[in-house]
């Protein structure tokens, strides 16, 4: 009996010591929240007449991330892998920035975006200028839904590479709120579109 308490204290005083031994009260990974999903919990299957929620870009898109894309030859450029880091932070009421740092087979390059989100409308629009010699404009709606999942259908105006007239579509699919990957395709001089990869972009933690 002794014995048998003698366990019971030196647990109780070891569990006591761990906790107090977390620099500013810090919790442990798995008391640590983690993003969460966009449709809020009904408590109940949802229904048919269920309303999706308007998509709010910035719980779910502020902040860095990191992506990963092989990409096909064409007149964007080479062939081979792409990655590096996108930084999405907000500017003012509903326009945003994402700069992306890249290196591919040609070496290092920089995009910057300028977003505008029309939460009411459920359309966004961007504007990307290419460190590697091309700007392009972007629009395209906001589609959800009651499972969660949201998809961006963005179209891009003709814009000139190299003598070339270039359109580009990128749909994206936010998957979950730590990961989205993008079915992108390209069409040159008025041709059909064509696949130019679907990359993924990851939180960084």
């Amino acid at each position: 009996m002794k014995r048998a308490l003698f366990l019971v204290l030196l647990v109780s005083a070891s569990t006591a010591t761990g906790e107090a031994s977390r620099p500013g009260g810090a919790t442990s990974s798995a008391e640590q929240q983690v993003p969460k999903g966009q449709m809020p919990a009904l408590g109940r299957p949802t229904e048919t007449g269920d309303t999706v929620p308007l998509f709010d870009f910035d719980s779910y898109f502020l902040g860095k991330w990191t992506f990963e894309w092989s990409m096909p030859e064409s007149p964007l450029g080479p062939a081979g892998p792409y990655s590096g880091t996108t930084v999405v932070s907000k500017l003012d009421g509903r326009f945003y920035e994402a700069v992306t740092e890249g290196e591919g087979p040609a070496g290092p390059f920089r995009i910057r975006e300028v977003i505008a989100y029309h939460k009411e409308n459920k359309t966004l629009a961007r504007e990307v200028a290419d460190s590697r010699g091309f700007n392009y404009l972007m629009f395209g709606p906001v589609g959800g839904d009651l499972g969660g999942i949201y998809n961006i259908h963005f179209d891009s105006a003709p814009f000139a590479v190299n003598g070339k007239s270039i359109r580009v579509r990128h749909t994206m699919h936010l998957l979950s709120p730590l990961n989205y990957r993008v079915a992108t395709a390209i069409s040159v001089d008025g041709g059909p579109f064509t696949n130019l990869g679907t990359p993924w972009w990851r939180k960084a933690p």
